[in-house]
């Protein structure tokens, strides 16, 4: 599950290889510090840092996914409309905000956010489609 998504995040098999190698070398390490959550959830979170660090330490960019994968018109390059969609997540339920930002901005499966939530993955898949109806809703007005 590490490997899959750091492949998928980084599109490169053998960087998300030695990636995933190294998560497991700081999950290791922090062992200690594991409180007994979701096992799966714990690693994911480590290997979405390891990822996150060495974007930082390589100042390379990932693509995000497209803006019509939220139900909104395509963006344009103006600054008003990256604030319009980070306001109208931020007015949404924190369930919800969560859930699209886990799916659309962090680049988890549904899978994996199931795993991270102990909750099914049907569960996961309605509770995204609501979440995309009602962000559509909210920028449409919003707009």
């Amino acid at each position: 599950m590490v490997c899959g998504y750091l492949i998928r995040r980084t599109r490169d098999p053998h960087l998300a290889e030695d990636l995933a190698q190294e998560t497991f070398v700081k999950a290791t390490g922090a062992m200690l510090g594991w409180r007994g959550d979701s096992p799966a959830a714990w690693l994911l979170a480590i290997a979405r840092n390891v990822l996150l660090d060495h974007v930082r330490r390589s100042r390379i960019s990932l693509p995000l996914p497209s803006p019509d994968a939220l139900g909104v018109p395509e963006l344009t390059s103006d600054a008003s409309d990256a604030v319009a969609v980070r306001d109208v997540l931020d007015r949404m339920p924190e369930r919800q905000r969560q859930l699209l930002t886990l799916v659309y901005f962090d680049g988890f499966s549904l899978v994996e956010v199931a795993a991270m939530t102990g909750v099914s993955v049907s569960s996961i898949k309605t509770a995204l489609w609501r979440a995309r109806a009602a962000f559509a809703e909210c920028y449409g007005g919003h707009r």
